[in-house]
């Protein structure tokens, strides 16, 4: 029998690992596309300042999705967590 491959998303943390390195490597392009549209300028290039602007745009939607999606991530690891026992759950006792 063959052995399958082993899924990068087989546990909650590979996906934290795997969105934790996208997000980083949104951040770098959205630099790199800051860096460029600055350089874009004159009336020959504003096209490409343009269609920069646009790519920086959608950058920033992605990075709020992997945001948002770090924080499902983080909530889904602490249920998880609760729900097999591996965190005790934490009571809060009323002095009285």
């Amino acid at each position: 029998m063959e052995e399958e491959a082993a899924n990068p998303f087989d546990s909650i943390e590979s996906a934290q690992q795997f969105v934790e390195l996208l997000a980083e490597a949104v951040e770098d392009a959205r630099g790199e596309v800051e860096t460029q549209t600055a350089e874009a300028a004159g009336p020959e290039l504003e096209r490409r300042k343009q269609a920069l602007q646009l790519v920086a745009y959608h950058l920033g939607k992605l990075a709020t999705c992997l945001a948002a999606s770090r924080r499902i991530l983080n909530d889904l690891r602490s249920l998880r967590r609760l729900l097999l026992e591996e965190r005790p759950l934490e009571r809060t006792e009323t002095a009285d």
